[in-house]
């Protein structure tokens, strides 16, 4: 098990659009394995490489219920290679989003409400996967972080503004202490 940091706003790596990837190998499921390690730790429920500082197109989730202390919760994770998403809904759905680069900080956010996404899974097999609800936003969050783009990137100019200050000030906080 290896938790490796996750990058925060505002590194710049965050806005950069990741590279596909050429080949499943035992070094990218190594970095799969790592990335899951790191979300599980978090806790976060999908983490794209970026937010590990690597630009190759790679995500993970696992939407699974976290329970109680003590108690091993039954995992399911999703690792995508190369995802993309071929059908977006034109119905809309809102829901709150939060981000581990952005911690602490939560917003409403209107994404399409179901998509299919194709992609490479950790076994480099071609996959197909149609999302809705919670796994629909999760899957379009990180696939946003591949392309480059933040959940705060679809809010209004004045939001985006009032989260970055908060944050600011949060980080600003932890230097003193």
């Amino acid at each position: 098990m290896t938790i490796v940091p996750i990058v925060t706003v505002p590194d710049p790596v965050l806005k950069q659009r990741a590279t596909e990837v050429g080949t499943v190998d035992d070094a990218l499921r190594r970095q799969m394995d790592n990335m899951l390690d790191t979300m599980y730790d978090a806790p976060g429920i999908g983490l794209a490489a970026n937010q590990i500082g690597l630009l190759n197109r790679v995500l993970v989730m696992d939407l699974s219920e976290r329970l109680e202390d003590g108690v091993e919760p039954k995992r399911n994770p999703i690792y995508m290679v190369n995802p993309e998403i071929i059908f977006k809904s034109e119905e809309p759905s809102e829901m709150e989003e939060g981000c581990l680069s952005i911690p602490g900080q939560y917003a409403l956010v209107q994404r399409p409400a179901i998509v299919r996404v194709k992609y490479l899974d950790y076994n480099g097999q071609g996959q197909e996967m149609e999302a809705s609800g919670l796994l629909s936003h999760c899957v379009q969050h990180e696939i946003d972080h591949l392309n480059g783009v933040l959940f705060i990137d679809h809010l209004s100019k004045l939001k985006r503004d009032m989260i970055m200050k908060k944050l600011a000030k949060l980080q600003k906080g932890q230097q003193v202490l």
